[in-house]
């Protein structure tokens, strides 16, 4: 009886791995034939049996399923496709490690192919503005290849689709990787679109500039992005409201790169969004002193300074900005905007006075004063609509101005053309 029941046993495990030889086969075929939906159907059915299957039947499992997921991935199969395309090709990889490698190289092959099928995927997600899977699939392109740039991408994407915590995750990995995404761009012009482009290697540049399809070989080094990196794991830190993370972060970042001017700017960023307007003010001024012709720099310390009370500094700093940047909208609106601030107390005070022969003489000066408060402003607002004519602030103002100083022309060419920017 036992001997009966041994070969009923042995029959039954030899028709077991019979029918998983069959599964398999059928799964095979079904790809071949380009359909991975019925191939991931025969291979479901062998699922929960497989752990028991010969080692030749696990290697082929693996493969076939990582093989029908990625082929499912490429017909715009979703996020989880991906997912169980790398990871079964890896454990395939994995596993023919202590076992006969027959599928090994072919899956490298997919999972090369695979990545670059993910990172487009990626690039489509973005343009639909579906950040957390372009973040998804972003960090599972740096996990195929180990590209640092793709964690760089997907942190970018997270930060996009203000998945704060997952950005943060990556832009610390980032930082202990040492990442600063620093390269060589080899350019060569395209004698067709007359546009430079990037051809990846110096040796595939020269290659194409000797088919004569491209022109003017050159060569640039990229920015670092680590103070990009820096900065939005600092003003992440205080969205989550841990500031003493984000002070910890930049202190760090400047320590090991004092002169980066970035670095400084992104501390000053920091404090001023912190409410932190002394703080800030004092950055700026380092700033100026490692780059005192930057006419940005000058408008901020005006901004800052004027909304401290001291507006004489303030419009010092306004007047430097405009001396270097005489293009500088901003810098002539605000110049004008401080110098009328003081009518405001003129006003107040001329509304105040009565009737008496010194309460008149008095308002005839403030009078006056207020009309060269006028007349001071002016040129401020004229020279900026000689930059920008559509700027419709500084129109209103210069309309209003006139109106008050009596000059009829010029007030009705203000008004006439204010009508025509408020169409």
């Amino acid at each position: 009886m036992k001997k009966r029941v041994l070969i009923a046993s042995a029959l039954l495990v030899s028709s077991f791995a019979i029918a998983q030889k069959s599964e398999l086969r059928d799964a095979d075929k079904a790809l071949d034939n380009g359909s991975a939906a019925q191939a991931k159907s025969t291979l479901q059915s062998l699922a929960t049996t497989i752990e028991s299957a010969d080692d030749k039947y696990k290697a082929q499992y693996y493969f076939l399923l990582g093989k029908t997921h990625a082929d499912l991935a490429k017909k715009g199969g979703d996020d989880a496709d991906f997912q169980k395309a790398v990871e079964n090709l890896n454990k395939l990889v994995e596993f023919e490690k202590s076992y006969k490698t027959k599928y090994t190289e072919e899956a490298k092959q997919i999972l090369d192919g695979l990545s670059g099928d993910i990172v487009n995927a990626a690039i489509e997600d973005n343009n639909n503005k579906e950040f957390a899977k372009a973040a998804s699939k972003l960090y599972m392109a740096y996990q195929l290849t180990d590209s640092q740039d793709y964690l760089y991408y997907a942190a970018s994407s997270a930060v996009q689709g203000s998945d704060y915590d997952t950005a943060l995750e990556y832009y610390l990995k980032l930082n202990e990787l040492g990442y600063t995404g620093e390269s060589t761009a080899y350019l060569a012009v395209n004698k067709e679109t007359g546009e430079a482009e990037n051809l990846g290697t110096e040796q595939n540049r020269d290659l194409m500039v000797k088919t004569g399809q491209y022109t003017d070989p050159s060569q640039e080094e990229t920015e670092s992005r680590y103070p990009e990196i820096i900065k939005n794991i600092a003003l992440i830190y205080n969205e989550k409201g841990e500031s003493e993370k984000a002070a910890a972060a930049i202190k760090e970042a400047r320590e090991a790169n004092p002169d980066d001017m970035n670095l400084l700017l992104t501390e000053a960023n920091m404090y001023i969004q912190a409410g932190d307007k002394a703080k800030f003010q004092s950055l700026m001024e380092e700033a100026i002193q490692k780059d005192p012709t930057n006419a940005t720099l000058y408008y901020n310390l005006g901004v800052i300074t004027a909304e401290q009370g001291n507006n004489e500094q303030a419009a010092e700093y306004y007047k430097k900005a405009i001396e270097l940047d005489p293009k500088s909208e901003n810098a002539y609106l605000n110049m004008a905007s401080l110098l009328l601030s003081k009518e405001q107390d003129l006003v107040s005070e001329m509304n105040s006075l009565g009737n008496s022969a010194a309460d008149n003489k008095r308002y005839d000066e403030l009078k006056s004063e207020r009309e060269d408060l006028y007349s001071s402003a002016v040129p401020y607002l004229e020279k900026l609509l000689t930059i920008n004519p559509s700027n419709i602030d500084a129109v209103r103002t210069l309309m209003n101005i006139y109106g008050t100083l009596g000059d009829q022309a010029k007030f009705k060419e203000m008004k006439d053309k204010l009508a025509g920017l408020e169409q």
